[in-house]
């Protein structure tokens, strides 16, 4: 074990492998802020056929990450595996995400149905550009980092990502203030857009010509070579083994307990913009602030949720997260009850939006895969993002429909409800509470989903 000892991590290169991630957060930051805005301001489009629209990405993504994420392993071409989809999905995602703009300021000149529908189909297709790279950007991570240090890999790329959504709300905060977009018939975003893609030109130029994929998999592969004894992947045979039924039901409830709390947690990502506009006069800057400050405080206490999961255990850490979420939400539905203006101490309650969603998400993805065996992680991790996923699949329609066809004052107590449902579940969760040291440093983000 001395040579996984000396091994260390080539910081500096893993933030080079990162900016693919930075790039693809910051797009779907945007993504999920603007695309509302247009659909129900520009288009006049209902709010449950836009929640469908919003929908289609979660979608899509359930069947073209896992495929071209197999494509990827079996390709092999000069550059690497998965550069080429990298190269390619960005180029399309960039060229047709600057369309989007286009048929928005056109419609909004000139109403004609074919600009609607053209509309609509440019942000099929770009689904399905980001949908081709984003898991071959993720992958490129371990195919160029030595299974010992992949944990620590992974913190930064998470790291990288959190930081790419956090340049993009910064950048509308200060492009689109209020003073901008309040009482204006139609807000141009072809700006904001250049901007983006400007982001995501750059990062992939960072990955294209100073990540070295072939050479860099060489290296790993080599490590492993002369390392066959850290092959996570010899395991006993005994793959038919079954769980016992009361760690089944554990693991099951907690799986629902995590659809439940990305029902709330999402709805309020993907229509609080629309929400802020119609009920507080907020323009799309000082709206994106609030989620600027909600992601600021979820990363801040990274650190701080796994050094508490470390003392009290995940579970505790875990329900503790999903009620000061729901109070938070239910907090913002009380104020609207009294104000119909935003006011700024307000913003304390975003960032308490954020550390909950720490306590939670940091801790969810390891309570899981305790209840399984090393050679079940692929399977139970699939476990975990398809509940999660199918949520983030259901929530905008179901909550689209609430705004559309009730109130907007329906949002908070709907995110709420269903966030304190979660702690209900999670009540009879008897299992994957590993009671193990709090790490340190970045070590605690190892665990980060």
């Amino acid at each position: 074990m001395d040579g996984t000892q000396k091994l260390k991590l080539n910081t500096w290169q893993t933030i080079r492998v990162g900016f693919a991630f930075l790039a693809i957060c910051a797009f779907w930051q945007m993504y999920n802020n603007v695309i509302p805005l247009i659909l129900t301001k520009t288009f006049h489009m209902d709010k449950s056929i836009s929640g469908v629209i919003m929908a289609a990405d979660n979608v899509l993504a359930l069947f073209l990450l896992p495929l071209f994420g197999g494509i990827s392993d079996r390709c092999s071409t000069r550059m690497g595996k998965r550069k080429p989809f990298i190269l390619g999905g960005s180029v399309a995602a960039v060229f047709l995400m600057l369309l989007i703009p286009f048929f928005d300021n056109a419609y909004f000149k000139n109403p004609k149905t074919v600009f609607e529908i053209l509309f609509v189909c440019v942000l099929g297709c770009i689904l399905v550009a980001m949908g081709t790279y984003r898991s071959p950007a993720v992958a490129l991570m371990p195919d160029v980092t030595p299974k010992p240090l992949r944990s620590k890999a992974n913190a930064i790329i998470n790291l990288m990502g959190a930081l790419g959504g956090i340049i993009y709300l910064v950048i509308a905060k200060v492009m689109y203030p209020s003073s901008k977009t309040q009482g204006v018939d139609h807000v141009d975003y072809l700006p904001l857009f250049l901007v983006v893609a400007g982001i995501m030109i750059l990062s992939l130029i960072v990955v294209m010509f100073f990540v070295n994929e072939v050479q860099l998999n060489a290296k790993m592969l080599a490590y492993e070579a002369a390392h066959p004894e850290e092959n996570l992947a010899v395991e006993t045979e005994d793959n038919k083994e079954q769980l016992p039924a009361d760690v089944k039901k554990s693991l099951l409830l907690l799986l629902v307990s995590i659809a439940l709390w990305f029902m709330g947690y999402n709805a309020m990502e993907t229509w609080f913009t629309t929400y802020a506009d119609a009920m507080w006069n907020m323009g799309l800057g000082d709206a994106s602030l609030c989620l600027t400050i909600a992601t600021g405080g979820a990363i801040l206490f990274y650190i701080p949720s796994g050094l508490l999961a470390g003392r009290l255990g995940r579970r505790k850490t875990i329900m503790g997260g999903v009620l000061l979420l729901s109070a938070c939400f239910f907090g913002g539905f009380v104020y609207t009850c009294f104000f119909d203006v935003f006011h700024s101490p307000l913003y304390l309650l975003f960032f308490l939006v954020g550390v909950a969603w720490a306590f939670i998400n940091v801790n969810s993805l390891p309570m899981v895969l305790e209840m399984c065996k090393g050679s079940e992680v692929g399977r139970f991790t699939g476990f975990y993002y398809t509940f999660s996923m199918t949520a983030q699949i259901a929530t905008p329609i179901l909550a689209g429909a609430l705004l559309e066809h009730v109130n907007y004052m329906t949002l908070f107590p709907y995110c709420a409800i269903f966030v304190l449902l979660s702690f209900v579940t999670m009540l009879f969760v008897r299992h994957g509470d590993a009671k193990v040291q709090a790490k340190r440093g970045i070590e605690a983000f190892e665990d980060m989903d």
